[in-house]
């Protein structure tokens, strides 16, 4: 599956997508890798990176519509996205200090720029698990929904993007960096 979203993101990059919403199925948006496909390796594979790589080079708005829990190396992709939003049910934990192994190096950064130094330390060093409530304080998420209005909300948040003229929000996301 995620050699499949790395491919989808590719296309998104060279069609010049103007929007992309990324969301899961169920309570969980991603669980990440299972415990004993993270022991394996999958925890540590490239293909993280290169799948937070390929939604950062998305250059229409990326919207990561988080219907539950995420965990672990899907951090990345949604930490690529331009906008987060969450159910208020959602929970957010990142354990790859208690599996034992370094998250990909745009990771912590990633997270370090949206929720500041001492906050991604508390998830990464700590492992810490939190609310949405919390995201949503911390700026790890910029808005929370009801469950049922998550993607009438992503699709809302994207109209701009999608109305904009050819090159506008891919000439506006350079600006942001």
């Amino acid at each position: 599956m995620l050699v499949r979203l790395v491919e989808i993101m590719v296309e998104a990059r060279r069609a010049e997508a103007r929007a992309v919403i990324l969301t899961g199925s169920g309570k969980v948006f991603s669980a990440g890798a299972d415990l004993d496909e993270a022991r394996a390796g999958l925890a540590t594979d490239p293909i993280w990176v290169e799948l937070s790589a390929a939604v950062a080079a998305v250059p229409g708005l990326t919207i990561a519509a988080l219907n539950g829990t995420l965990a672990g190396g899907a951090h990345g992709m949604v930490l690529a996205c331009d906008l987060r939003i969450a159910v208020q049910q959602a929970t957010f934990f990142y354990p790859a200090i208690r599996l034992g192994f370094v998250p990909p190096a745009p990771d912590p950064g990633r997270l370090a720029a949206l929720v500041g130094p001492s906050r991604a330390r508390m998830i990464f060093l700590a492992g810490q698990r939190i609310g949405a409530e919390e995201a949503l304080r911390w700026g790890l998420v910029d808005r929370l929904v009801p469950g049922e209005a998550l993607m009438e909300t992503a699709l809302d948040l994207s109209a701009a993007a999608l109305a904009a003229k050819e090159g506008v929000t891919a000439g506006i996301k350079a600006l942001l960096g």
